[in-house]
């Protein structure tokens, strides 16, 4: 039991933090009143400042409804602090510990705890190399990499890359690299371990759907240049347009193919956005602006039900021409919104297998530290509402690409493709 004078001086206590508390509350006020700046304040409000900034923290707003911008819940940021001091206190290697890695892990695994894949964070060198990826120019393998169902999962190979040559295919999953297991590992992580510079070699443990045991596939890497869109006139007068991803030199490559297209008048344009991994929105939007006069190319669908819907271009020239779209598995994001909005408006005919289903919205959020926060704000909608995330294009006409096929040179979704140019059939049919 406390005794009467314990008592009074625990209630003197708290009148004197209460006290203390009001005290700050009327300086903060006159200060920021009166737009002072107080840089020569006394020891004496700085250590009452340290020392009862949290308590003050745990008791204002603790009921209330939070303002914007403010927390939504009563958060001890001590936690934080009393594990970075027990680390650099105990580890074991603690002289290896370097503050800045510890400081962009924290900001890391904060992101990573919206359980969403594609809303992470890039530290400098990431966001350089994802600067780099854009621009069309790295070292590595060659290929695009994401997680799905918490497995990292290669999207597509690129084009003629260390990766595709070394027989990597889409879909496979990376279940370890360099023999260390890719369990929680993020696609940033990732990118960063299988990255390297040109000439050295990376292993990767791949799991492959009807293959019974893992494989390991030793891959060289080298500098990656890519040029987004190749053309070619095949001898049957069809024009095959090949984009490999929507990048930075996307729109001027792609204009050269439609002023090509309007000038030879080709029999038909193919369309190959197989393993295409996406890129930029409004490259997309221009692309499919090609075929479609007007109206909603993509929407996007915001958490509060809100659509915000991009719109055609007006520039058509290419609406007259017999279309097919050639997609798999490793066709996404931008690649998806091109597909689904010409099928939705019936301006091509899509071949391929069903695509990878990243129909989520980022937006890119530059730090002052030269990090980057990519964001999942929305999800992207075809122009008749079918909502691509996790879903993906289903192809007018299901035709399957085999291991065999490719070992013999084959090609049957291209000779599908081809066959549609010159003899169309109702697109229900298989």
């Amino acid at each position: 039991m406390k005794t009467n004078m314990e008592i009074i001086t625990q209630k003197k206590s708290y009148l004197k933090k209460a006290i203390i508390a009001v005290i700050i509350l009327i300086l903060m006020i006159i200060s920021f009143g009166a737009g002072l700046y107080l840089p020569g304040r006394s020891e004496v409000i700085r250590e009452i400042a340290k020392k009862e900034t949290v308590y003050l923290g745990k008791i204002l707003g603790k009921y209330n409804q939070p303002q914007k911008g403010q927390l939504s819940q009563d958060i001890n940021f001590n936690l934080f602090w009393d594990v970075w001091d027990a680390l650099k206190k105990d580890y074991v290697d603690k002289d290896k510990l370097n503050e800045k890695e510890m400081f962009y892990g924290a900001i890391k695994g904060m992101v990573a705890a919206t359980g969403d894949p594609y809303t992470v964070f890039m530290d400098p060198k990431i966001a350089q190399d994802f600067a780099n990826d854009l621009a069309g120019t790295f070292e590595g393998i060659g290929a695009e990499i994401g997680i799905r169902k918490d497995i990292l999962t290669i999207i597509s190979p690129l084009a003629d890359s260390p990766a595709e040559k070394a027989g990597l295919k889409a879909g496979d999953k990376i279940l370890a690299i360099n023999g260390t297991s890719t369990m929680g590992i993020t696609v940033d992580e990732a990118v960063n371990k299988i990255r390297g510079q040109k000439g050295t070699k990376v292993k990767l443990t791949i799991m492959r759907e009807g293959v019974k045991e893992p494989k390991e596939i030793e891959i060289t890497r080298d500098t990656i240049m890519i040029k987004s869109v190749k053309t070619e006139i095949r001898p049957d007068k069809i024009m095959v347009i090949k984009i490999s991803n929507f990048n930075d030199d996307t729109n001027d490559l792609f204009n050269k193919a439609v002023e090509m297209a309007v000038k030879d008048n080709p029999a038909g344009i193919i369309i190959d956005l197989r393993n295409d991994p996406g890129g930029y929105l409004e490259t997309a939007i221009d692309v499919a602006s090609k075929w479609i006069d007007s109206g909603i190319v993509v929407s996007e669908q915001f958490a509060d039900g809100k659509k915000n819907d991009f719109y055609a271009r007006g520039r058509a020239a290419l609406k007259n021409f017999k279309t097919v779209v050639l997609i798999n598995q490793g066709s996404a994001s931008a690649s998806e919104i091109v597909s689904g909005a010409l099928k939705d408006y019936g301006k091509a005919t899509l071949v391929g297998k069903k695509s990878f289903g990243k129909g989520s919205v980022q937006t890119l959020e530059q730090m002052k530290d030269g990090s980057e926060l990519k964001v999942t704000i929305a999800k992207w909608l075809t122009p008749k509402g079918y909502n691509i995330n996790e879903q993906g294009i289903q192809p007018d006409f299901e035709v399957e690409l085999k291991d065999e096929d490719v070992e013999k040179n084959k090609d049957p979704q291209m000779d599908k493709a081809v066959d549609l140019i010159f003899h169309p059939v109702a697109k229900d049919k298989k």
